[in-house]
Formats: C-alpha cells, structure tokens, sequence
C-alpha cells in the first residue's frame, strides 16, 4: 500500500481487500472479533444506510455513545459517506449536551438506549432530529433492563442503528479527499463555551504519522480512552487502521484487569494517560511484572519515573510529545528505556524489532534519548516533520532560550491543523493571529533544544484524564438558585500530575446552602470528573481594578489551608 494514503477509510478498504482475514478489532468486554473484511463491511452498512436518510457530503452527525465497539463502526461509516464524525462525551447531561447538540448543527444523532433518559432531559433545549438507535440485546454486557424499553421523547424521530447494519455492503463511490473535513470535536473554552475543533482527513493522518512510523501489521493496539477524545478515536484506533493491524479495545480503565486485558489481546502497544501510571505502578511488585507483550507505550504527560515504571513492566520504548485537539501532534521523542536483551521477553516480542526502531529515529531526525538520562519535567522532544514551533510573548514576539512563553505552530503543509473552531469566527482568528495557531500552552525550548510544557493558560483544569473548562463549570454551579458567584480553579491532586477541582461560591442573599447539598446538587448536573472535591463558600470573591476574579488569591488561600490541616492530623 502506498503509505502515502490519508483517508484512512481508504486504507480500511485496501486492507479489506489484500489481508481480508486479518483481525482488525477485538472487543474485549463481549470477546467479539472482526477481521478487515468484516469490519469494512459494517462500516459500509453503516455509510449507505446513512445516505438512504439524506445524509450528504459534509453533513454532522453528532454521536452519543458509550459503547466503543458500536462507536468505532460508526465512525468509519460516517466518514465513508463523506458526512462529519461529532461525539460527544457520554458523560454529559443537561446544559454540557443540550449545547453541544444546538452548537453542532447536527442533521443526525447516534445514541444507545442506555442515554434515553438522559436525552429526555434535554428535550425541550434542542431542534427536532433523528435519532438512530443502538439497542443492546439482553445477555450483552451493556443491555439494562430498567431502560430497554423507554421511548425517546416525540422531539427525535427514532429509528433502529441495528436496521442500519443490514445495508448495503459495497464501498461507498463517495468521492472524498484528504481537505475534507471528518471530525469536530470539542474542547474546552476558557472564557467562553466549549468550542468544536473542525479537522480534516489529513489530521488524522498527520496526527498518528510520528506513531505508525514504529508499527507493523503484527503489532496490537490496546485502547481504554473513550473515543469521543482524540486519544481513543484517532491516536489508537484510526493509527491501528492506517498500518493494517489490530486494536483491542474496552470500554474503560481497570488498574485491577489492564495486564490480563495485555495478555488476552497480546496488545505490544497503549497509551498511558497521567492518572493511569500511579494505578499501575502502586500494585505490589512481581517476579512475572516483564513478563507481557507490551513494548511500546506512549506517556501523556511524561512523568519524571518513566524509567522506573518501563524497567518493572519490561517497557522498551516510551515516547512523549504534545497532543492536541486542535494541532495534532507537532513535537514529538522517543525515550529508549531498556539495553538490548532486556525488556519484553523474546518469545512475547511484536512488531518492529529494536534496531529498525531506532534507525527510523535517525531517519526521521525523532530524538531518541537514554532513558537512564535525566529529564526536566515537561518534555515534549522536537517539532516533527511537517512543523514550525516558536515560543512567544504576549506581543507574539519569540522569547529567548530558556524563557517561558505560549507555545505556537505552523505546519508547513495545508489542511495539517484545524481549519477553523466551528461557528466561531473571532475565537479562530485570534487563535491563527500573526500567522502562528496559538495553543493556549505555556513552555519554553531548553538549552538542549528540547521543548518542554509548563502550565496551561486560561481557566483550564484537568481532571481524570479529561479537560475542564472553568467557565463551563461557573456556568453549571451559578444556574444553582442559591448561588450569586461562582469562581473554579485547579489545586495540585494528591496522585500523580492532574488537578483536584476547587470551586469558591457566593450565596444569594439570606440563601440557605451547604458544601454537602450543592455537592450533591453538583453531582446531577455534570460528569463525574468536573465533581469539585474542594468547596468554599465566601462573602465576596477578590477582584481586580477591572473587575477580573483574581483566582490565584483564592487558590493560595485554599493550599495554605489544606496544608494547616494536613499539619493538624
């Protein structure tokens, strides 16, 4: 195949056809399989099910899934007829759905009955859609009873995602070109709503190119991310496409099941989010810790113990860079963690062997570091191939070496980054101002020539793996009828390098509220990741001269107290 190829449906198709038998996807929760033919088949199920609809070029579908299997078939249909791939976190509900709904301009929604109830709730918010069904079968893991049964409200126009399945087989004739565009997906605004990222085929080339480089059809992709992220969709299912191999994947993390999960796929290859790697590394050593097949894994972020986690679990190659919504993945390097004879056990090893591994570094100028070497916190390597990095200063002008500022990109090829934040006009041009996408990121290059991540800019918290937006969260708690003010800001969690979420609230005059009920109050009202674990109520919140919160006043007024109580213990 000529690797030259962007529209990763295309290489599904040309898989499909030279290696039909080769397993594609593995669903770990039901033990189903589908080889390339299979799977190319319900995808195109899927695309000409959706054209019977209406459904044309350039149409959004939003989709509202758990079920990543599901999910993962309706994604290629999707972009098979050409329409745009719009998920949504299944987490959400109220004001986070009904938003992202209205926002997307969708033509279509793909939801499972398990979020009836939930898009019930939203039902008055949002336009009349269709509404295509995914209805598990009693016996399947994610078939409730308690749901199996409800309608959706008359506002969706329902119909059976299972009907879909049982279209037309053939590759679709839709002409579709690598500057079309194939996904929005959303991301969290700092000052304002949530804004959907508008990218192309391309993208998603460009933004799994670095990861194929070190892949073969023998390896095994293992997935947990759910894949209304970047992560799950696009860095390990999409990459497990493009290169003609398999993908496991799960619905979620499981700290207590990941090395059995390792073990039944033989998965040689997985990304480890932040959160994950203290789970992993807090279970009592063992003499069988190396025994397994994983070999490749990518750290985001990359902690300071890489190599003590890659020398337990027998991890040969680690890598690390920026990953983005909107710019994919500009920087990158490779950490080599074990001597030659060392790591995965010769007998369990997949893919590319260790040299060919590192003459492709040389090849295609990727750092390649000692993993015994120290690193400064926040390594991101060095810009890939198709990319221009600049670290600039609030004029956009580049600041010195050493110096920190707001990380900033060109690609050096079109369509390579997100064309635009959909239906958002002023936020895109001041992101693309003087010519550079500006990331909202804060780093500076090192003496070593290294690019390394400090802080985020802007009210953004991460949490769970995910991204809050401080404006979204504000939104939520102010709607309470008890609160006037609502001001929320990241603390340092107790594991690993995430965020605990703080919240600091005004209440309304002779309002009667306590921490324990707006908790709780919280908790029906946004995803289980943006529940603050820290909630202060105030008399006033602290200002500036122009009438900006000053949250650092607060989030130093908060540490100082935790710190006195942790003293007091």
């Amino acid at each position: 195949m000529d690797i030259r190829e962007e529209v990763v449906t295309k290489c599904v198709e040309y898989w499909a056809q030279s290696t039909p038998d080769q397993l594609f996807l593995l669903y770990g929760e039901s033990g189903k399989k589908l080889t390339y033919q299979q799977f190319n088949q319900l995808a195109n199920s899927i695309g000409h099910s959706l054209l019977k609809k209406g459904i044309k070029k350039g149409d959004r579908i939003s989709v509202f899934l758990r079920n990543p299997y599901i999910t993962t078939i309706v994604m290629f249909g999707i972009w098979k007829c050409g329409a745009i791939f719009s998920p949504i976190n299944f987490n959400y509900r109220g004001k986070l759905l009904s938003y992202q709904l209205n926002d997307t301009e969708a033509k279509l929604l793909i939801t499972e009955r398990s979020m009836v109830p939930i898009l019930n709730e939203v039902a008055l918010e949002i336009d009349e859609m269709t509404a295509v069904v995914h209805n598990p079968l009693e016996g399947d893991h994610d078939f409730i009873p308690e749901v199996a049964e409800l309608p959706l409200d008359p506002k969706f126009q329902e119909c059976s995602l299972e009907r879909c399945l049982q279209g037309d087989t053939v590759n679709l004739n839709i002409e579709i070109n690598y500057w079309d565009t194939a996904n929005i997906i959303y991301t969290s605004g700092t000052t304002g709503p949530a804004k959907g990222v508008v990218q192309s085929h391309r993208w998603i080339n460009g933004y799994t190119l670095r990861m194929r480089l070190f892949m073969t059809q023998e390896d095994v992709v293992y997935n947990d991310l759910p894949l209304y992220h970047v992560g799950g969709a696009f860095a390990n299912i999409a990459k497990a496409a493009y290169a003609g191999c398999t993908v496991a994947i799960w619905d979620k993390f499981s700290p207590s099941q990941f090395w059995e999960r390792i073990k039944l796929s033989g998965a040689s290859m997985a990304i480890l989010l932040d959160v994950m790697i203290p789970w992993l590394m807090s279970a009592a050593p063992s003499e069988v810790d190396q025994m397994n097949t994983l070999n490749k894994v990518h750290m985001q972020p990359l902690p300071k113990y890489h190599h003590e986690v890659a020398k337990r679990f027998g991890i040969e190659i680690v890598s690390a860079g920026f990953g983005q919504t909107e710019s994919g993945n500009p920087l990158a390097g490779m950490i080599l963690e074990q001597r030659e004879g060392e790591g995965t056990p010769k007998h369990l090893h997949k893919g590319m062997k260790r040299t060919e591994m590192i003459k492709r570094c040389e090849t295609f100028n990727i750092p390649l570091i000692d993993g015994k070497e120290p690193l400064d916190k926040g390594f991101m390597g060095k810009p890939t191939l198709y990319f221009d990095v600049v670290v600039l200063d609030e004029n956009d002008k580049e600041v010195e070496v050493g110096k920190v500022g707001q990380i900033a990109f060109r690609p050096k090829v079109p369509h390579l980054i997100l064309a635009e934040y959909y239906n958002k006009p002023q936020s895109t041009a001041k992101a693309f101002k003087n010519l550079w996408f500006h990331t909202g990121d804060a780093g500076y290059l090192g003496k070593d020539g290294y690019y390394y991540f400090v802080d985020r800019l802007g009210g953004v918290i991460r949490s769970r793996g995910e991204k809050i937006s401080s404006y979204q969260l504000e939104d939520i708690i102010t709607s309470h009828p008890s609160v006037d003010l609502c001001a929320a800001f990241p603390v340092p969690a107790s594991e690993g390098d995430e965020d605990d979420v703080a919240v600091c609230v005004v209440k309304k005059i002779n309002a009667q509220l306590s921490e324990d009920e707006l908790l709780e109050w919280s908790k029906g009202q946004m995803p289980k990741f943006m529940w603050p674990k820290y909630i202060r109520f105030k008399l006033d919140l602290p200002r500036t001269p122009t009438n900006k919160v000053e949250k650092y006043k607060l989030r130093e007024e908060l540490l100082r107290d935790l710190e006195k109580n942790k003293m007091n213990v």
